[in-house]
């Protein structure tokens, strides 16, 4: 008999990165390859890009309504990131772990200090472009953002950058399948850790140790 602990608690993914690492790919690639995890769906005060759709990639809202919210205490976590303000629904990421899913947050390093204050099991990768000079040509290929943007984005990256330590895991984005299976590896062995193969497995681990067997 192998019987599982019904709805286990799943366990919170934190993915931050300086913008140009290619952070959203990466994630966007694991959860193709990993639909155990669930997309935290951020509120955000900045416009939708081309091809983003409100409800799947942010929930698009006014900086008054924004307010509000945090205001009404709604937020896991919130943060101003190159003058756009971003949070996460308290309630969204709690209901989908007490589910037993999986979570991820795609957010940046002053949100991920929150989460870590609020849920210290959860589990921080920060991402980093493989050089300065790739990091700039990312940010510049875009078409979206203008050039004043990018030069923001590029002085602050060195400050996200130096919070990358406080994460529990690195990951180089050099070469895109080696960064995703380093991402892939890593929410596999947490899946494996041994408290929440105790929950899982609780019913086959009695089995196991039952005497006269």
């Amino acid at each position: 008999m192998n019987a599982s602990h019904p709805n286990p608690q799943g366990t919170l993914f934190v993915v931050a990165a300086p913008s140009g690492a290619g952070k959203s790919t990466l994630v966007n690639a694991l959860l193709e390859h990993e639909p155990a995890i669930s997309l935290s769906i951020s509120h955000t005060t900045r416009p939708p890009r081309p091809g983003e759709a409100y409800g799947e990639h942010y929930y698009f809202v006014d900086r008054e309504a924004f307010e509000q919210e945090v205001a009404d205490g709604i937020f896991l976590e919130h943060a101003e990131v190159h003058g756009n303000l971003y949070g996460t629904s308290r309630k969204t990421v709690q209901d989908l772990m007490e589910q037993g899913r999986d979570v991820l947050l795609e957010i940046d390093w002053q949100g991920a200090q929150q989460i870590r204050a609020a849920m210290p099991d959860c589990v921080g990768v920060f991402i980093l472009p493989p050089s300065r000079v790739e990091l700039e040509r990312r940010l510049r290929g875009r078409a979206s953002d203008s050039a004043e943007v990018i030069e923001r984005r590029l002085r602050n990256s060195r400050e996200e950058i130096a919070h990358a330590h406080e994460f529990d895991y690195i990951i180089v984005n050099d070469r895109f399948e080696d960064a995703l299976d380093d991402l892939q590896a890593i929410v596999r062995a947490v899946r494996l850790r041994a408290p929440l193969q105790r929950g899982r497995h609780e019913a086959l681990i009695e089995e196991l140790l039952a005497p006269g067997v």
